[in-house]
C-alpha cells in the first residue's frame, strides 16, 4: 500500500483518482496551494468543480487546513502536530518575492483574551517578508 493509500484510510476516505492526485500534490511540496493552483497542476485532467470537492472533503476531515493570505483562500496538509483536535494556532509565511505561503508550525499565535459575549471560531496569523529560498 502506498503512502497516499495509507493515509486516505487513516483518514476514513475512499480511494479515487483524484483524492490521490490532490493529496500528492500537497505531499511533493511543503507550501500551502490554493484551487487555482491545482487547477494549473492537473490541467484538464481534473475539472475545478473536482478539485473544489476534494479540498471539501479533505477538510470535513482533517487532512488539510485554510490558510488565508492576500491573494485568498490557500490549503495546507495538516502535520502532526495538528492532532484530533485539529489544532492550527501557528503561523502562515508568505514570500513577498516568490509569492509562496509556508505553515512555521514551530511558531505559534500569542494566546489572548477575547471580549465578553466574542467566541473564537478561526484564528489566522499571517506574517510576510522574505523566504530562506529568496
Amino acid at each position: 500500500m502506498t503512502a497516499t493509500q495509507t493515509t486516505l484510510k487513516d483518514f476514513n476516505l475512499k480511494l479515487t483518482g483524484c483524492r490521490a492526485d490532490v493529496l500528492e500534490a500537497f505531499q511533493k511540496t511543503e507550501r500551502a496551494l490554493s484551487n487555482a493552483e491545482l487547477e494549473q497542476i492537473f490541467k484538464n485532467r481534473v475539472d475545478r468543480v473536482t478539485i473544489y470537492r476534494t479540498l471539501k472533503t479533505f477538510l470535513d476531515k482533517g487532512l488539510i487546513h485554510k490558510v488565508l493570505d492576500d491573494g485568498g483562500t490557500k490549503y495546507a496538509l495538516c502535520k502532526a502536530a495538528c492532532g484530533h483536535a485539529h489544532n492550527h494556532d501557528h503561523v502562515h509565511f508568505k514570500c513577498i518575492k516568490c509569492g509562496e505561503t509556508n505553515c512555521l508550525e514551530t511558531v505559534h499565535i500569542p494566546a489572548f483574551n477575547l471580549p465578553k459575549n466574542y467566541q473564537l471560531t478561526a484564528l489566522n496569523l499571517l506574517a510576510e517578508g522574505i523566504c530562506p529560498k529568496c
